[in-house]
């Protein structure tokens, strides 16, 4: 009965080999935090420098996150956060961008 004790998470969506890895947690925290944000605000066209700014280092900490993640769990949770982070970062691109406005 030694499957009792290991239960088969090999198969799970979000298995992972229980190693501590705050690393690739805070990165895929923040990639998630910064997307959503930046989806969210870039349907409004006042915070275009909020959504463009946040996508854009939303996606330059996924992509890092993504090179240096082990598991799926967190590979998972970096292309929710980037695919938010780029919808964001575009739309709000569309909207003005980065210093629109701002120049002159």
């Amino acid at each position: 009965m030694a499957q009792a004790l290991h239960p088969n998470v090999a198969g799970s969506l979000f298995a992972t080999d229980g190693k501590r890895r705050p690393l690739q947690d805070a990165l895929m925290a923040v990639t998630f935090v910064l997307g959503f944000l930046s989806f969210i605000t870039s349907f409004f066209h006042g915070l275009h420098l909020l959504s463009s700014w946040t996508g854009l280092v939303g996606l330059g900490v996924g992509i890092y996150g993504q090179w240096i993640s082990v598991t799926t769990r967190e590979r998972f949770v970096l292309i929710l956060g980037l695919g938010a982070a780029g919808v964001g970062f575009l739309i709000s691109m569309a909207h003005g961008g980065l210093f629109g406005g701002l120049g002159g």
